[in-house]
């Protein structure tokens, strides 16, 4: 019984290890995607406002993101939501998304009113992301962020990094990305955090429809 038991272990073992080699030595799938940097200036009715915003050199070497993008878009009614990208072609070494759990606070944003909302874009299913009220002094904005990649959008950073694992294994494949919209709350009445909510999640259903040719499923 023992020399079975063994004999089984080791098998696993040896499996486990021919895979990890095979999966080092294959290294990961080549996926084909378009810069963000021609990411739609219209999207919708959603246009774009402005020139896309750049990072500084250190906040870039804090970030370690392959592409990303950061930009602003007006709604039909001049309403303007603050529209983030970072895309991580591979998490293999380290570099990953960063949560705005853990840089906005350092910032100065005090994060509020946790909660999740539905995000519903038309021909893809719904999915949960997200949703804080941030303030930092008088300044009071709602987030909302996902994580998405590999035909997964997520709310939960730990579930990304397990799907991140699995899609290692299973599609040679661990890019992914964050998505982050701000908007501002013009007011502390309820109604205006709701508009901003609705708001938001506009910009995100819309823009989920086109992110797959910058974020591959």
């Amino acid at each position: 019984m023992k020399s079975w038991r063994f004999a089984i272990l080791f098998a696993v073992l040896v499996a486990g290890g021919s895979l990890v080699n095979a999966w080092d030595y294959l290294g990961e799938a080549r996926v084909e995607r378009k810069n963000l940097k021609h990411f739609p200036a219209q999207i919708g009715s959603w246009e774009q406002t402005g020139t896309d915003e750049q990072f500084d050199a250190q906040t870039l070497a804090v970030l370690k993101a392959s592409d990303y993008l950061l930009r602003n878009y007006r709604s039909h009614d001049g309403r303007v939501v603050n529209f983030y990208v970072g895309y991580y072609a591979s998490q293999r070494d380290g570099a990953t998304y960063h949560s705005p759990l853990n840089c906005l606070p350092g910032s100065g944003w005090v994060m509020n009113e946790p909660g999740e909302i539905t995000i519903t874009p038309k021909g893809r299913a719904p999915f949960v992301a997200n949703k804080y009220v941030i303030q930092n002094g008088e300044h009071k904005q709602l987030l909302i962020y996902w994580y998405q990649g590999r035909g997964r959008s997520v709310a939960s950073e730990y579930w990304g990094k397990v799907y991140t694992v699995f899609d290692s294994v299973r599609m040679r494949r661990s890019d992914g990305a964050m998505v982050r919209l701000i908007t501002p709350i013009p007011d502390s009445k309820p109604a205006a955090v709701q508009d901003a909510i609705e708001l938001a999640a506009d910009l995100a259903a819309t823009s989920v429809t086109v992110l797959p040719e910058y974020i591959p499923d």
